[in-house]
């Protein structure tokens, strides 16, 4: 199962994600929901880099297939756009998947 955390202050500005585990729908290299995952995350990271200003930090690992990223500052307009459609991808991953192979959890930080 592949858990997802995203990271909000009180006033629901985004400040990162963590995305940890594998989903396990399938064997490795045919596990349709942990690629859609990968290309949603890896992806908002890339256009994170190359199309907002924020500063931010990730790190990742391939064999644990953990993904940690946090902005410097929390997410401004352009960043939090993203941050919305990485949600949205999450979350219909999740609602055709369900949650034995995908959860998604917000905390409040």
């Amino acid at each position: 199962m592949t858990k997802i955390t995203v990271f909000r202050n009180r006033d629901g500005e985004y400040l990162g994600f963590d995305c940890l585990g594998h989903a396990g729908y399938a064997k490795e290299g045919e596990d349709i929901v942990c690629a859609g995952i990968s290309a949603l995350t890896i992806n908002t990271i890339n256009s994170l880099g190359m199309y907002t200003a924020e500063k931010f930090e990730t790190e990742a690992d391939e064999e644990s297939g953990e993904i940690r990223v946090r902005f410097e500052h929390p997410a401004g307009h352009d960043a939090e756009l993203l941050m919305k459609s990485l949600v949205l991808g999450l979350q219909g991953i999740q609602n055709t998947y369900g949650n034995d192979y995908i959860v998604l959890n917000f905390k409040e930080v």
